[in-house]
């Protein structure tokens, strides 16, 4: 399907007009997609999608499929992603899926078969992969760098009511359960460029709890230990604090890595030379241009000049790892991986 002219004029549906959605809207505007159709279920996200985007806003799926689509954006509350992926895949729609994959294993094993099938290009939405500074730590751990990496450590947490000031924080699917919440599958960004930077876990241990005093009914302190064939991960997460933290620190037995989302700066230090070099993130860089540089990417990916970063196979695998976390949490104990799917 590599010439297949739809990757090259796509008629692109969004499935779930929440910030996510709305954000992916824009940014497809901006990059030139013309014809776009949205899926939500609440009329007033579809009036505004269609007076600020100019998109068609429908209220049932029927009319998406009606429409026909040939690309497709799931980003509706995590607990339908896996249901709206599989009806696209059916269609044979191209499938850009917002992180994380679903929340669930059960099905997974089958969307993963009909991309495969059907010859689909398949996104999952990490965006920190298309950030300067964990691209440029990429960049230094494939150098060797810092020699052989031994540990790492990575932190992410901020205070829930914050995310989406503009909304009530208790009805957001972070904080219900039923709608695929909790620190863990929404921080899944951690699990994921951990693998990425560090190589697939083996085993997985973990405790996390409702520990503060919000209004939820998830996990919102997690803290989680991976252990790779030649390292130690440890990824703490939170909904708790009230300063935003994003940051890593990577040891190898020749030096360490630091990043810092907020500071914008990725450091490496070398001891075999006592160099340290910097990457800074301009100060004029917004992050909304992760989320540009990912459609630029998945863009690539239809016309076949690049291969996904991320994809359905792959995405599998980082949620295996992060409810491994969670069965780990509930039972107190160290759970085994198996091995990674092929893409």
């Amino acid at each position: 399907m590599a010439g297949d002219a739809s990757r090259l004029l796509p008629r692109v549906a969004v499935l779930g007009c929440g910030s996510i959605g709305k954000r992916h809207l824009a940014n497809l505007r901006a990059l030139g997609v013309r014809a776009i159709a949205a899926y939500d279920p609440a009329p007033d996200r579809r009036a505004e999608v269609a007076s600020c985007f100019g998109a068609e806003a429908v209220p049932t799926l029927e009319e998406i499929w009606r429409w026909g689509p040939t690309v497709v954006f799931v980003t509706a509350p995590t607990s339908q992603h896996l249901e709206l992926a599989l009806e696209a895949a059916e269609r044979g729609c191209h499938l850009f899926i917002e992180k994380p994959l679903a929340d669930r294993l059960a099905g997974v094993d089958r969307l993963a078969a009909l991309v495969r099938e059907k010859g689909l290009v398949s996104l999952v939405g990490c965006n920190l992969r298309f950030q300067p500074g964990l691209q440029a730590i990429k960049r230094w751990l494939e150098a060797g760098a810092i020699g052989h990496v031994t540990a790492a450590r990575l932190e992410f947490g901020q205070y829930l009511p914050e995310w989406r000031p503009s909304s009530d924080y208790r009805e957001s699917y972070s904080a219900r359960r039923a709608l695929g919440g909790g620190i863990i599958l929404d921080a899944i960004h951690e699990i994921d460029y951990a693998r990425w930077l560090l190589g697939d876990p083996t085993h997985v241990a973990c405790f996390a709890g409702t520990l503060s005093r919000l209004e939820i009914d998830t996990e919102d302190t997690a803290a989680i230990l991976l252990r790779t064939p030649s390292t130690i991960v440890e990824i703490h997460l939170d909904y708790v604090q009230r300063v935003y933290s994003r940051t890593c620190q990577i040891i190898g037995d020749e030096g360490t890595i630091r990043w810092d989302y907020t500071s914008g700066e990725a450091r490496c230090y070398d001891a075999r030379t006592g160099r340290c070099d910097i990457v800074a993130t301009p100060s004029s860089w917004t992050p909304n241009e992760m989320y540009v540089a990912e459609l630029r990417h998945f863009f690539d990916c239809l016309a076949g000049r690049a291969m996904p970063a991320l994809d359905v196979a792959g995405g599998w695998r980082v949620l295996e790892i992060a409810l491994a976390a969670k069965e780990a949490a509930a039972a107190g104990r160290v759970v085994a991986l198996g091995d990674a799917h092929d893409s």
